[in-house]
């Protein structure tokens, strides 16, 4: 027997790289040596003392029951005192943080939270495309905001109608941006709280490259700005502050409405996160903070053999300002898409086109700085061997 899907699965919005993957997948089968600069994983370990501590903690058999429904009291203060720490922000450990199973997880489940069917959201294009699972399973509708160069890739509000603006509940906000790599300021967020208020709307800014600022600039947490508890929440993932993208934690800090209604939903879908596991991020939060400052040298280092490398072979790009990606246009004649498959069969390196994060992506390709140095300068001859920039 075959059982039809649910409504709500068939809604939900195509993979667009994995046809990406096969693709990589099949050249690496047939002995290629592919570069793939893709992907958005990690490729460093978890700092030791975060791993020592999981250790020790699985042996507490306090941790082999249950965890309470909204998670340890211990790790949410961690939160709390790691957001005062770094963006001196206070924050009520009980009503304004809600630990959740990865950022992924939270990024859909918020709009289960607050959209009913027919409701309008506001979204980035170019953006995560994860923003649209949450909204589809919802049944609701996106209205999609570009980011453009000419804007520093940070949305013009004043060019979304006043009736969009009124109609929608919700609006996610990425800063440092996937995939751009734009960063954001202070004034922008200001803004952002201003007109949140002025059309009752809730923001969600995933502030999952928090850490990953270049040039000596530290990014700027939306919460920083007057006023921002009263109109959203921030997401802030363990992932790619710790590397501990595998150990699926992060949490969600702001306004206390949104973080019950997150707790809610989580008390029928989970029963929080394994003890040991808390324990490990509470000291990830709180513990030695040198390995991040390690994982920022080591991503800026590798930025700029990236745009060197790419200059250098007449690649007219921009450094990217956080993040560990770069967000370079394809040369003319091509298509995002088009310039990605090429380097795929020709150059066998991975890039992910701009088509795949929205309309608005056309025209741009996404480049991981999750490999050495040297593999990054080495796919960039790779690519300026292919003549396409008029070298």
């Amino acid at each position: 027997m075959r059982f039809e899907q649910s409504e709500a699965l068939k809604r939900l919005p195509e993979q667009f790289f994995a046809s990406l993957v096969g693709k990589t997948q099949a050249l690496k089968r047939e002995g290629h040596d592919v570069i793939n600069l893709g992907q958005g994983n990690p490729d460093q370990p978890t700092p030791d003392n975060i791993v020592k501590a999981m250790q020790q903690a699985a042996e507490n058999p306090d941790y082999h029951k249950y965890s309470p429904f909204r998670g340890h009291s211990f790790l949410k203060e961690a939160v709390a005192k790691f957001y005062k720490r770094e963006h001196g922000v206070d924050v009520d450990p009980e009503t304004e943080v809600a630990v959740l199973f990865g950022t992924k997880t939270g990024l859909v489940e918020v709009s289960q939270c607050l959209l009913n069917a027919g409701d309008s959201a506001l979204l980035p294009d170019p953006g995560y495309p994860d923003y649209m699972s949450g909204i589809a399973l919802a049944d609701a509708k996106p209205h999609f905001f570009p980011l453009l160069e000419k804007n520093h890739f940070l949305p013009d509000y004043d060019a979304i109608s006043d009736e969009a603006l009124d109609l929608s509940k919700l609006m996610f906000l990425n800063y440092p941006n996937n995939p751009t790599s734009a960063v954001a300021t202070r004034e922008f967020f200001d803004e952002t709280v201003n007109v949140a208020k002025k059309h009752d709307i809730c923001v969600v800014h995933d502030f999952a490259y928090g850490a990953i600022g270049f040039d000596g600039k530290k990014p700027t947490s939306f919460l920083e700005s007057e006023g921002a508890k009263d109109v959203g929440i921030e997401m802030y993932t363990l992932s790619k502050t710790y590397n501990m993208a595998g150990w699926r934690v992060g949490f969600a800090v702001g306004n206390p409405s949104v973080i019950e209604s997150l707790n809610l939903i989580q008390d029928h879908l989970y029963v929080s996160l394994f003890g040991a596991l808390q324990e490990a991020a509470a000291e990830a939060l709180l513990g030695d903070q040198s390995a991040v400052d390690e994982l920022v040298e080591t991503y800026e280092t590798r930025r700029n053999a990236l745009v060197k490398a790419a200059q250098s072979v007449g690649w007219d790009v921009t450094a990217p300002k956080g993040t560990f990606f770069a967000w370079f246009k394809v040369p003319d004649g091509f298509t995002s898409e088009e310039f990605a498959d090429l380097l795929l069969n020709e150059a066998h390196v991975v890039v992910a086109p701009g088509k795949g994060f929205g309309e608005t992506g056309e025209g741009y390709v996404r480049i991981g700085l999750l490999d050495e140095p040297e593999r990054l300068k080495e796919a960039m001859e790779r690519i300026g061997r292919l003549g396409v920039f008029g070298k």
